[in-house]
Formats: structure tokens, C-alpha cells, sequence
């Protein structure tokens, strides 16, 4: 498994989920698109979402748009905030033309492989310009469990917190695993993000599609990276699917407190908490997207 580093800003926006204050009995969710997380900056409208729902343990549930924030629209599913919950939502494809001079920076920031930068060489010296298909795919995780660690089978591009099994706390050790069409996808390029950081940390994911680090900073966060290649049915075109996660990380002193807690109540549960070490990072997420979804 490689670390990933790069100096240059990124351009690429991402699609993700934000929860909110909500009624008893629901969860409220916001998802929206933004250049650096967690601002987000646009929303997306609900009829160009194909998939979005909701699992509580082994129950389905629908996730229901109920309007729009400044910058966001805003989704409901009834189910106790206190329940694990994992959501998701995907949109369907949208059509980009990227100038010249913002290619180069979108590979940077989701560190394209050599084969994607060596197949637009070919491409650009055929006098061809950019095109590009492409797709956002969000998830996102309240009070993780072990039942909430699986993939979402419809989703075509999915990244999934396998561990722990329980809402994570500063330096525990995270797992994940980035699946495409329902396969783990090896070699992909992932970042790691937090609303306290202007700095984020890569990772490539192992032959099994997974990744493991410890995040050093309690709060939100999110894990974001993006697949592109070649079009399988154009070979002057591009395809390319976003795909974020997000989560909450706990403070590992009130993840121990809140242990010690349960334990006096009977509960088995013990913290699992390790000392955080800070990885090497990439600057802030800076302006121009290649792709950007919009209310329409």
C-alpha cells in the first residue's frame, strides 16, 4: 500500500453527505457538491439521483428528499438517530468538456495513473479534445456497525468503513475498501479528509481494494477519490465515477469515557484507541472543477 503525495492543488469537486439537526425519529442529511470539504457550494437536484437509500441493521429503508438548503438538497429517512444508519445516493451521468489547462491539475488532484496520463498523450496528440461522462456516488455512516460494513450492491462505485465495527475514535485504526461494479478496485488513489485540516492524506488501495490508517483529528470526515478511464464504447472519450465516504471521528478521551459508561451498564464494549501519527498531506482542495453538478 503506497502514500500518495502531491504539492499541487486539486480541482475536482466532490458530491457528499452532511448530517443535520433533525425531528425525533429521523435523520436529516444534506448532500451537496463543494471544492473543499465541508463547505458545500451547490446542490444537486433529486431528480437526477438513480439510486439513494438507507440501511438500518438488516432493515432497508427509503431516504426522501424533503428540500433544498442554500447550498444542498436535503434528504429524510425515519429511523432514531442513535441507530446505526448508513445512506447513499448516486446520480446519473453527466457530460463535461475540460479546457486544456485544467488537465493537468485534475490529474493531480485524483492522482491519475501513468496509464490514464499516458492515454491522453495518445489522445492529444490525435488533435482530440476532452470529453468526459461522468457520475458522483455518496455515502455516508452514523454510528457505524458491523452490519453497516458491507456494500451497497447497487451503487456502482462504493467505498465502505469495514472497521471498527462501532462509531471510530482518534488513532484507531480504520479500514476501508473501494469497490467498482461490486469489485474491489486495486491501485485506486483515495484521500482522506477532515473539516479541522486544511491537509489531507493519500493512500493507494492494496490488491483487495483496501486501505488502513488512523485518523489523527476527531470530527468530520471523508473519503473521497475518483476513477477515470477511457470510455469502454468511445476511445476518443472519457468515463469517470466520484465516490466519497463520510463518517465521524470521536475523541478518544470521550470515546473512553463514553466506554466506561457502557461497560458499568453491562456492555462488553472496550475502547480501542492508539496513539495518532500524522502522514504526509496535500494542500487544500483550490477552485476550477472539471466537473461540477448544479441545480438544475
Amino acid at each position: 500500500m503506497a502514500v500518495v503525495l502531491a504539492a499541487a492543488p486539486a480541482t475536482a469537486h466532490d458530491t457528499w453527505f452532511a448530517a443535520q439537526p433533525s425531528p425525533a425519529g429521523r435523520v436529516t442529511l444534506a448532500l451537496g457538491t463543494g471544492n473543499a470539504f465541508p463547505l458545500h457550494e451547490t446542490g444537486i437536484d433529486a431528480k437526477y439521483l438513480v439510486q439513494r437509500g438507507c440501511r438500518s441493521g438488516a432493515a432497508a429503508l427509503p431516504l426522501q428528499p424533503v428540500g433544498d438548503a442554500p447550498h444542498a438538497l436535503l434528504l429524510q429517512v425515519q429511523v432514531s438517530t442513535a441507530a446505526p444508519l448508513t445512506c447513499w445516493a448516486q446520480s446519473e451521468p453527466f457530460e463535461v468538456t475540460l479546457a486544456p489547462d485544467k488537465i493537468a491539475i485534475y490529474f493531480r488532484d485524483i492522482q491519475a495513473p501513468p496509464a490514464v496520463r499516458d492515454a491522453w498523450s495518445k489522445m492529444k496528440a490525435r488533435g482530440l479534445a476532452w470529453h468526459e461522462r461522468y457520475t458522483k456516488h455518496a455515502r455516508i455512516e452514523l454510528n457505524p456497525s458491523a452490519a453497516a460494513a458491507a456494500p451497497v450492491p447497487m451503487l456502482a462505485m462504493d467505498a465502505v468503513l469495514e472497521s471498527p465495527a462501532h462509531p471510530p475514535s482518534t488513532g484507531e485504526p480504520l479500514q476501508f475498501r473501494v469497490l467498482r461494479d461490486g469489485v474491489p478496485l486495486p491501485g485506486f488513489a483515495v484521500e482522506l479528509r477532515s473539516e479541522r485540516s486544511a491537509f489531507g492524506v493519500w493512500r493507494r488501495t492494496d490488491a483487495e481494494g483496501r486501505v488502513r490508517i488512523a485518523a489523527p483529528l476527531p470530527g468530520r470526515w471523508v473519503l473521497r477519490g475518483t476513477d477515470l478511464r477511457v470510455s469502454a464504447g468511445d476511445a476518443d472519450r472519457w468515463e469517470s465515477r466520484f465516490v466519497t465516504l463520510a463518517f465521524d471521528v470521536r475523541a478518544a478521551e470521550a470515546a473512553a469515557t463514553n466506554d466506561q459508561r457502557v461497560d458499568q451498564n453491562g456492555s462488553s464494549l472496550k475502547s480501542n484507541t492508539r496513539s495518532a501519527s500524522q502522514t504526509p498531506a496535500t494542500p487544500a482542495i483550490a477552485s476550477e472543477p472539471p466537473a461540477n453538478v448544479v441545480r438544475r
